[in-house]
């Protein structure tokens, strides 16, 4: 992967602890970078966290090389609102085809309580 310098996963504090093909688990803190206004985790936030998530597992399932995913679509549904703390993505792959790719992406706080469910439609484009 490249570096992370200069990107919104350093801005939000956003890291990837678990790598393998198909599946992703990313971490994110609940902090004045990612709350919104009234204190409660930003609904933003929470998918920043759930398309990073699904791009970095896309990226494993490419040829780097010649190809690039990108996000095409995403959904997320907020279920409980997180005032503190880290939150976890755990993103797998449902279908990965030639040009598309869908990830399903589970939001849960540190006492593993859903926060946020996301789908997230990946794009597979040739590099230029």
């Amino acid at each position: 992967m490249t570096s992370l310098k200069n990107t919104l996963m350093e801005s939000l504090g956003i890291e990837i602890t678990l790598l393998e093909k198909g599946h992703v688990v990313a971490t994110m803190p609940v902090d004045e970078r990612t709350r919104q206004p009234s204190g409660l985790l930003h609904g933003g936030a929470s998918v920043a966290l759930a398309e990073t998530a699904a791009s970095v597992g896309a990226f494993e399932l490419i040829d780097q090389e010649t190809e690039a995913a990108v996000g095409l679509e995403i959904n997320a549904n907020h279920i409980r609102g997180v005032k503190e703390g880290i939150i976890t993505a755990n993103a797998t792959v449902l279908h990965q085809g030639k040009s598309t790719m869908v990830w399903d992406v589970k939001i849960t706080d540190e006492q593993d309580n859903l926060i946020c469910v996301s789908r997230c439609t990946m794009a597979v484009i040739k590099r230029k």
